[in-house]
């Protein structure tokens, strides 16, 4: 079972995405909050695989509260849901240990996809976020490039095969595929290539990549 947090101010909306979570067997909503500071607490009593944080909250925002939970919490998922699309919310979120990025608008198969996406340990940006994304990373800085180069060529052959097929979003068992290696030869490149980019998740790796042309 998927135990998720609901973190949002509005009471309607937490109980339309508890409704649509609830109608999966495999998830089940364990605590809501009304705001960061709850949200940080509750991931830190709570059992919780998965949170999924609104970004504009009053007394600490979403991306705070993010931040918060990856410090205190590291084994809790994070999620971003949240009207706001802007590209430095996004990159934000991503870069402070989020897994996944969802819009509000997303439809009700897409947000049960990603949150059991995430659970699962893998990264889920919804289309709209992973357009902006790369348009984002695909603009010209040399400083960020010349960084993100660096750490990728402290990687073997192999650990950029990984990589760039990680980038392109593949799961474990799509890239053990693709390379034909078992899913739990992947799953120890793939912490390797973490440890290397001092990346903390897939999504960050993914980011460097980009950003180093991959």
């Amino acid at each position: 079972m998927i135990r998720v947090l609901i973190a949002d101010d509005d009471a309607l909306v937490r109980s339309g995405i508890r409704t649509i979570l609830s109608s999966a067997e495999d998830i089940e909503v364990i605590a809501e909050a009304g705001n960061g500071r709850e949200a940080v607490q509750a991931a830190l009593t709570h059992q919780v695989d998965v949170a999924l944080l609104d970004i504009r909250m009053p007394e600490m925002d979403g991306l705070a509260a993010a931040t918060e939970i990856a410090r205190q919490a590291p084994g809790v998922r994070i999620a971003m849901l949240t009207t706001f699309g802007e590209e430095e919310n996004i990159t934000r979120a991503l870069a402070d240990g989020a897994s996944g990025f969802l819009l509000k608008d997303s439809a009700v198969t897409e947000l049960i996809h990603a949150v059991r996406v995430v659970a699962s340990g893998e990264a889920y940006l919804s289309p709209a976020v992973t357009r902006r994304v790369i348009t984002r990373f695909q603009q010209h800085d040399a400083q960020r490039e010349h960084q993100a180069r660096s750490k990728v060529d402290t990687l073997s052959d192999r650990e950029r095969d990984v990589l760039r097929l990680l980038a392109g979003g593949l799961s474990n068992a799509e890239i053990g595929a693709e390379l034909h290696m078992t899913e739990g030869s992947i799953k120890t490149y793939v912490s390797r290539i973490l440890t290397k980019l001092d990346c903390s998740n897939r999504v960050q790796a993914t980011l460097t990549a980009l950003a180093a042309g991959l």
